[in-house]
């Protein structure tokens, strides 16, 4: 499956939430598999971005998906990266 890059913000409104309970992290882990976005990593980052997640999906369309849903929530803003292993990048250059 592919694999993607996320970096997210918070809005005001995220932060709150996430003081409040922060295992909605997970919960929302949760809701992504629902939407077949499998989790594979995820990091709390300080800097530009909150968060930094690799996540593997079946194609661009889950993660357009993902991303419609995730941000009219008003609780998160998102950069969504397509990642390529190198292995793979070397053989398509080659």
């Amino acid at each position: 499956m592919p694999t993607y890059v996320i970096l997210s913000t918070l809005t005001d409104e995220g932060r709150r939430t996430i003081k409040e309970n922060p295992s909605r992290i997970l919960e929302v882990n949760k809701e992504l598999a629902k939407m077949g976005v499998k989790v594979k990593e995820q990091y709390a980052v300080l800097g530009l971005y909150d968060f930094v997640n690799i996540v593997e999906a079946k194609d661009n369309d889950a993660v357009m998906k993902m991303s419609v849903e995730l941000g009219s929530r008003g609780s998160v803003q998102m950069t969504t990266l397509a990642a390529i292993p190198i292995a793979d990048f070397i053989k398509k250059i080659k």
